[in-house]
């Protein structure tokens, strides 16, 4: 006969434990199940090593259009001051960067070593090395089924198993077939926060090489917003911030959408407008300048063999095509190298105010696996603390 709970929460990582300390504080009789060997293998990776557990600016205009509303309302219960009180209350001290909020020691360790002895001090049961198989309803709740050992019965389940990135830390995405067979509907998951794949030779020649660029994309010939930025080229294409911060949009169109027609227009002199750069050219043409040098001081030296063939056009050929500089892209990097997944269980069949599902009663849902993707800076982890302590509220 299977154990039974009152609780059981599904996934070990930033949004499954504070699900789990959540509802364990509401003296739910609660188990916490993770498919690895250890809790919080993500957690210790984000932010490099730092965990960017949280933004300053945190609101919902900060995430995919589709989820704002669901966004809105667990910030509304469970937002920045209450976030930061929780982490306080374990003892973690923080500081900010910028908007950018960190632990005071700098180290994900200790973040996640607040939480687990959280779970510790409140009795919480653990079972690592639980990989999922089923999830079914059963007389009075759910049966959760593991591919190894036994199974257990609860009255609620939270699912916070994560999305697809990174998943050599447990977030494979397996999980969404199982929540589809309950009723839900699953917006395809894509890679967000990911390097893009383009064949051009410029990436080439310019390998391992690092600018302050300005990027956008260019889907269907429609252009995106510029987003300013480090850029890297790569032996496979374009890395850095700029780039990361506009691949969920090429992403989606890509991978989701099936859209053949994708570009990238770099700005490689964010620092000078067109006129101001087609000036200065022109100026150093007038004054004699060998063309290999025309860029010297402008960008880095790498450049200048990298751009032979350009450098021989006149000036406003030149400040056009380092103004504007198109890049077809051919693809994304795969889930191993995407810090974030868009896409997951559709938003709009999740109750706003306690993330229960509206197809089945007694399921609710947390983290990354609702359809549910926020910009680099804390915003993702953000969102797994809140949407995890609120579903936890179970009623």
């Amino acid at each position: 006969m299977a154990t039974r709970y009152d609780t059981v929460v599904i996934g070990g990582g930033a949004a499954g434990i504070v699900a789990a300390i959540s509802a364990k504080r509401r003296h739910a009789n609660c188990l916490l199940v993770e498919k690895k060997d250890r809790l919080g293998r993500k957690v210790l990776a984000s932010g490099n090593g730092r965990c960017n557990l949280m933004n300053e600016e945190l609101s919902e205009s900060f995430y995919n259009r589709s989820s704002r509303g669901l966004v809105k309302s667990v910030f509304s219960r469970f937002g920045k001051a209450a976030i930061l009180s929780f982490f306080q209350e374990l003892g973690l001290k923080t500081y900010s960067e910028g908007s950018r909020i960190f632990p005071a020691t700098n180290q994900s360790g200790s973040l996640l070593k607040c939480l687990e002895l959280e779970l510790k001090r409140l009795s919480v049961p653990v079972e690592l090395n639980f990989d999922v198989s089923g999830i079914a309803c059963s007389p009075g709740g759910f049966r959760v089924t593991p591919k190894k050992g036994a199974a257990v019965d609860c009255g609620q389940v939270i699912i916070a198993s994560g999305g697809k990135s990174y998943p050599a830390f447990g977030s494979d995405g397996s999980l969404f077939d199982a929540v589809k067979k309950l009723g839900h509907s699953i917006i395809e998951p894509v890679p967000s926060v990911v390097p893009l794949v383009v064949k051009d030779p410029l990436c080439h020649l310019l390998q391992g090489q690092k600018i302050n660029a300005s990027a956008r994309s260019v889907i269907k010939s429609a252009l995106g917003s510029f987003v300013k930025g480090d850029l890297l080229f790569t032996k496979y294409g374009l890395s850095g911030t700029a780039i990361l911060d506009i691949s969920e949009e090429v992403s989606i169109a890509m991978n989701r959408e099936r859209v053949k027609d994708v570009a990238v227009s770099v700005d490689m002199v964010p620092f000078m407008d067109n006129e101001q750069l087609e000036s200065e050219i022109s100026s150093r043409i007038a004054k004699g300048w060998a063309r290999e040098d025309l860029i010297s001081g402008i960008l880095p030296n790498k450049f200048q063999a990298a751009l032979k063939d350009l450098l021989n056009k006149d000036a406003k050929n030149i400040a056009g095509a380092l103004k504007d500089r198109r890049f077809n892209v051919t693809g994304t990097r795969g889930w191993n190298e995407a810090e974030f997944t868009a896409g997951g269980v559709d938003s709009s069949e999740i109750k706003e105010s306690t993330l229960e599902s509206k197809i089945k009663k007694g399921l609710y849902l947390a983290g990354e696996i609702c359809d549910v993707d926020g910009r680099r800076g804390g915003y993702n982890l953000a969102w797994a603390w809140a949407s995890g302590y609120i579903a936890g509220m179970t009623e």
